[in-house]
């Protein structure tokens, strides 16, 4: 009953949205002239690399930010070390922070203080406490209590806990959350950029806007490229700190 609920719902919506094979064929065969203006891509344009300088400092600034701030919140969050009262509320912050899209956040922020980096910083810094301080709390969840335990049993103060007894248990997989979500920005530096918080995103659709195609594949090819070297770089981080 629950595949035939499952896909009769799959119908209804493919139905109720318009859906159809003829739009599907339709599709690829603009598809294929919109990608053909693509190439050869434009790479001589001066406003890339700065745009691309923007992002990565946004990206570097919100992650270094977001991670300071989610740190203390996932240790409250962290119900094995915090009462009820006290992680809930951590949580709850937590939720609100994941519950909107960073675009959504960069519109506000734009509206707030304007266009530019500072717009694109904030949203992604809400973003990072929502990512970081979720995945760490429940790590902080997940340890081994007799080592906590045996600090405590030393008269050991409660940040002297944290940093002996919470702290080595976590920090390998808190170096991964922390690099992930470096990764996620950079890419996400992009999004926010398009509603004016400053970035590559902003020239991407200027570009957009002016039908110029080839410079469009030639801000999305350095886009990967930056992209694939944060996750090159990610790789040797974990691999050092291991």
């Amino acid at each position: 009953l629950a595949y035939v609920g499952v896909l009769a719902y799959v119908v209804y919506a493919a139905a109720t949205l318009g859906l159809s094979l003829e739009r599907v064929q339709a599709g690829l065969g603009h598809g294929a002239r919109f990608l053909a203006g693509f190439f050869p891509p434009n790479f001589t344009e001066t406003d890339i690399i700065p745009g691309l300088l923007e992002s990565l400092q946004i990206a570097f600034l919100s992650s270094l930010i977001g991670t300071a701030l989610a740190i203390p919140v996932a240790v409250l969050a962290a119900r094995n070390m915090m009462p009820a009262a006290v992680s809930s509320a951590a949580r709850l912050l937590i939720a609100f922070c994941r519950s909107f899209h960073p675009v959504i956040i960069a519109i506000i922020a734009v509206k707030a203080v304007g266009f530019g980096a500072l717009a694109g910083i904030i949203a992604l810094t809400f973003a990072s406490i929502g990512f970081v301080g979720k995945l760490l709390a429940e790590a902080i969840e997940e340890i081994s209590k007799k080592q906590i335990e045996a600090v405590r049993a030393t008269g050991a103060s409660f940040m002297s806990v944290i940093a002996f007894g919470v702290v080595p248990q976590v920090m390998n997989r808190f170096i991964g959350f922390v690099a992930y979500e470096t990764d996620s920005n950079l890419r996400n530096s992009t999004m926010v950029g398009v509603v004016g918080a400053g970035g590559i995103g902003g020239t991407l659709f200027s570009a957009f806007q002016r039908f110029d195609y080839a410079f469009v594949a030639g801000i999305i090819i350095c886009i990967i490229g930056l992209v694939m070297i944060g996750e090159v770089l990610q790789l040797y981080v974990k691999r050092v700190f291991r």
